[in-house]
């Protein structure tokens, strides 16, 4: 016969404070910070406050921005972290790379709309290469969307539509 395999209970461990451990985990799972900048200046055993009023931040709009006007007497000298704000206006000064383009068949499409018709939508709406059936509206969309990145494009399209 096989032996008789001891399983031992488990028992609670009275010792271990479980609220300590709960509160040592949340803050171990705290959200990483994605700006560069704020993540390499701050600094863990601080509070939040704490840690934006070094760097010149504001951790609340509200009493950053109050509704009644009040003298804040003190207030740069507390930053000691100011080079942090610099790093952000830098990146914030930088060129976006979100920012939204324009395919290029939407540009072929825009071409040939204002190069045929100039500006009226809907016989733009009832073309052949209307191939998604916008509306006047959404051609018009497009189109201020064309002529807002490429202004110079766009007037002389306008220019030669008129000279023929």
């Amino acid at each position: 016969m096989g032996k008789v395999r001891k399983t031992r209970k488990n028992t609670f461990n009275y010792s271990v404070n479980r609220k300590k451990l709960k509160h040592k985990a949340r803050k171990k799972a705290a959200p990483r910070i994605a700006c560069d900048e704020i993540r390499n200046a701050w600094n863990h055993s601080k509070s939040v406050a704490g840690n934006m009023a070094e760097m010149g931040l504001a951790a609340d709009p509200n009493k950053a921005l109050p509704i009644r006007p009040r003298t804040v007497i003190g207030e740069q000298s507390r930053v000691r972290k100011p080079y942090v704000l610099e790093e952000l206006k830098a990146a914030a000064s930088l060129p976006s790379k979100r920012t939204m383009g324009i395919s290029n068949d939407m540009i072929l499409y825009v071409r040939h709309m204002v190069e045929n018709y100039g500006e009226d939508h809907k016989a733009m709406a009832r073309d052949e290469q209307n191939y998604y059936q916008d509306t006047p509206k959404q051609i018009l969309r497009k189109i201020k969307l064309y002529k807002h990145h490429h202004p110079q494009e766009y007037e002389a399209l306008l220019a030669s539509r008129t000279k023929q």
